[in-house]
This record gives C-alpha cells, sequence and structure tokens, in this order.
C-alpha cells in the first residue's frame, strides 16, 4: 500500500517535469517561428495562460491546440504590447549610457530619477503577463494595473523579484536546465504570485460591496 502511494507521487511528479520541459521548450519553438523579434511576446503570453490554467487547477487541455490558438490569436495585441516594453527598455539603456558620458553632480542628478523609473519599469515587467491573461483591458490599462499592483502589493513584487533572481542564479549554474525549465519556471512564479495579488484585490472589493 506505501509502495503504491509512493509510486503514484513518483508518477504525478514525473508527470509534471515533463509537462514542464514540454511548454519550455514549446515556448523556445514558437518563438523561433515568430523569428524571435516577433515570436517571442505572443508565445510568453500563451506560455502564461497554461500555467495560469495548471495553476487554478485545470490540467485536462490540449497543451498543444492551447498554446496554438493563444499564440495565433494574440499575436497582434501581444506584439504591440511588446513592441510598448522593448522601446521603454531601450529607452532606458541609451538614458544610462549618456548618462555615463556625463560628469560631475550633473551625472549624479540624472542617474536617480533614471533608477526611479527603471525599477518601475521592472516591477510593471514583473506583473505586465499575468494580468495580461488573467484579465481583459485596453492596452495601455494593462501597463497601468501592472505598476499599481507592484505598488499595491510590494511585498509581492519583493518576493517575484528574489524568486527570479533565484532560478537565473540556478540557471547559470546549470546551464543544462534553460532548454526545458527556464521560461516556465518563471512563468509559474510570476503567474502564482499575481494571482495571489488578484484574489485578495477581489476579496477586498467583494466586501465592500457587501458592506
Amino acid at each position: 500500500m506505501l509502495i503504491g502511494k509512493t509510486m503514484g507521487k513518483l508518477f504525478t511528479v514525473c508527470e509534471w517535469i515533463m509537462r514542464f520541459a514540454y511548454v519550455n521548450l514549446l515556448w523556445f519553438l514558437f518563438s523561433i517561428a515568430g523569428l524571435i523579434i516577433f515570436g517571442i511576446f505572443p508565445a510568453t503570453v500563451a506560455l502564461f495562460t497554461i500555467v495560469r490554467k495548471w495553476i487554478q487547477k485545470e490540467t485536462d487541455f490540449p497543451i498543444w491546440q492551447t498554446f496554438l490558438s493563444v499564440y495565433l490569436n494574440e499575436f497582434k495585441n501581444s506584439n504591440r504590447l511588446g513592441l510598448i516594453l522593448i522601446s521603454c527598455g531601450t529607452f532606458l539603456v541609451f538614458d544610462a549610457f549618456f548618462i555615463q558620458t556625463l560628469e560631475g553632480a550633473f551625472q549624479l542628478v540624472l542617474q536617480v530619477p533614471l533608477l526611479i523609473i527603471s525599477a518601475v519599469y521592472l516591477m510593471v515587467l514583473l506583473y505586465i503577463f499575468p494580468v495580461y491573461v488573467h484579465y481583459e483591458f485596453k492596452l495601455i490599462e494593462y501597463l497601468k494595473n501592472a505598476f499599481f499592483l507592484s505598488i499595491y502589493h510590494f511585498h509581492m513584487t519583493l518576493l517575484m523579484l528574489i524568486s527570479v533572481a533565484a532560478i537565473l542564479f540556478l540557471l547559470l549554474y546549470q546551464p543544462g536546465l534553460t532548454p526545458f525549465f527556464s521560461i516556465v519556471s518563471v512563468a509559474w512564479v510570476l503567474m502564482f504570485c499575481g494571482i495571489y495579488s488578484f484574489n485578495r484585490i477581489e476579496s477586498r472589493q467583494s466586501n465592500v460591496n457587501k458592506v
């Protein structure tokens, strides 16, 4: 009896390992299919959509068909979002290089607001995909809500950041895991923390409405 339970748990663990590896490989495949630039954002949205289903205990669905369907349906909108994110990131990088060419107090004066804006940008990145796959908003509203959530649940934002840093640190020492568990592990952490934040807000709104 004990052996049967142990084998059952071991089978479940192996099944989830295979699911993680499969979806992670799909992310790489579909990113390449979109020539990286146009494929990475719809592939990421598809990945987060599947991870969201798993976290909400939905497991009985076709992974390939779901990934492909979301990838195709969100190709345009996700790339619009990606264009905004890439443009903002590029602007911050160019600003950082420009500030390095300056000297004296003027450099310090510009570094402070750049660090603040960069921190805000990073916080938005942590929440943007969980918000995107969980809600239906207009494009700019995704960014606004990602920002407000990152501030409102700052403790979860810190947990996201620490967890992602830990995953990246592990992958640096075990690069062989990258094709199988890199992106999906990050997506799981961000989506789990995101759903926690969403549920907390919805619970508070429900209590307010009852009053």
